[in-house]
């Protein structure tokens, strides 16, 4: 079984930064692949997808955090980051870290941790 413990988050300013952290735990075989994401869910809203990072290093975004947020992973740490710059209060929400374990392209795992809450307000 994987654990996802999400850290950083907090109170910011508009405009402000937070760096987000997932640490992994758990033994995981390395016939799969692993792909991480960071998700968001604020009260009232879906869930969605803020940036993902795929086993490769290559990255995609939300249209909403283009040009403000950078998805990072180290893989011998078990660790994915967020660096949020330029915040918004619409990034207000609770940040989840998910991680999908696949093999061809079939996804045979899914483990999510229980996320962290951030906050922009002045």
């Amino acid at each position: 079984q994987v654990q996802l413990v999400e850290s950083g988050g907090g109170l910011a300013q508009p405009g402000g930064s937070l760096r987000l952290s997932c640490a992994a735990s758990g033994r995981i075989s390395r016939i799969y692949n692993v792909d991480m994401g960071w998700y968001r869910r604020a009260p009232g809203n879906q869930r969605e997808l803020v940036a993902a990072i795929t086993s490769a290093g290559t990255t995609n975004y939300a249209d909403s955090v283009k040009g403000r947020f950078t998805i990072s992973r180290d893989n011998a740490a078990n660790t994915m980051y967020l660096q949020m710059n330029s915040l918004e209060p619409e990034d207000t929400a609770t940040y989840y870290c998910k991680v999908d374990l696949r093999r061809i392209g079939i996804t045979v795992g899914t483990y999510w941790g229980h996320g962290t809450q951030v906050t922009v307000s002045s």
